[in-house]
């Protein structure tokens, strides 16, 4: 069992008193502004494993995670307010090169709600603040237009696109359910592959009612109806305000030593990313 009360603190809402659309949507506000999309284990050479119960504990720490974390938690949490929710196989595309369809590096959340399913997704790297109807259309959310329609690549399935601004380009999901521990190659394989976006490159992102955070490596923007703001945080007291500020993380468990290890790394990656681009 989860520490559901421990979950609704930090989350800052009360315990609904049923499992409402009101209290479903709610709970997915809070989650995606108050709990960081974030892979710094990873750079900090301690990948965590996808568990509901471990994630939710390191959401009680103060810490978040990518898709298997935050929506393995959340969909434990919804489960423990009684609510139906159904785990899926999902894939995100990151870009018209890349082939679309449901490979598995993401997973999706559904939940029915007053005669209607929706898309319940917390993990989707500042995209979604909101849950989104499974039917066709368009649907803004603050400065973000987003679309759902049938997916054309996987039977059954539908397809989330995100926002021209957003960091990926959709996500197709299958209808059928799976069990989260399904998902746990792929996220060896995410964690430490060096072919990994994840390995590659330290993220946070954080979502909000009126835009995204978005911090790559020393790269922090801001993304909102009035644009995109972007600085380079390049001295380490102020990246690291930046995390347990902006994306509220508690990094108390980070020593000083695997600080500096870690603001090391991030720092050597950018200024070869920055070479390489010939700036």
């Amino acid at each position: 069992m989860i520490d559901v009360d421990g979950y609704l603190a930090v989350l800052g809402v009360a315990r609904p008193a049923g499992p409402t659309a009101e209290a479903l949507w709610a709970l997915h506000r809070a989650q995606v502004e108050r709990v960081s999309y974030e892979n710094l284990d990873i750079h900090l050479g301690r990948p965590t494993g996808i568990g509901a119960e471990e994630s939710v504990a390191r959401i009680l720490r103060g810490r978040g995670g990518y898709c298997f974390h935050l929506n393995g938690a959340f969909a434990e949490l919804l489960t423990a307010l009684g609510y139906d929710v159904t785990l899926h196989r999902a894939g995100v595309q990151g870009g018209p090169e890349d082939t679309a369809g449901a490979g598995g590096d993401h997973l999706a959340l559904t939940v029915p709600i007053d005669g209607e399913r929706w898309l319940v997704d917390t993990g989707l790297a500042g995209g979604m603040h909101e849950p989104l109807p499974l039917r066709e259309g368009t649907f803004t959310q603050g400065p973000f237009t987003y679309a759902m329609a049938p997916s054309t690549v996987v039977p059954g399935g539908w397809r989330f696109t995100h926002d021209p601004r957003g960091a990926f380009l959709a996500m197709d999901f299958a209808p059928e359910p799976v069990e989260l521990s399904s998902f746990a190659e792929e996220h060896v394989r995410l964690s430490t592959s060096p072919e990994s976006g994840f390995v590659r490159v330290l993220t946070a992102q954080r979502r909000d009612a009126t835009g995204v955070d978005v911090l790559r490596g020393c790269v922090l923007r801001r993304i909102d109806a009035e644009g995109t703001h972007e600085r380079i945080v390049d001295a380490v007291d102020d990246w690291y305000d930046v995390l347990t500020g902006v994306f509220r993380l508690d990094l108390t468990e980070v020593d000083a030593p695997a600080r500096a290890a870690l603001w090391r790394r991030v720092r050597t990656a950018h200024e070869e990313r920055e070479a390489a681009a010939g700036r």
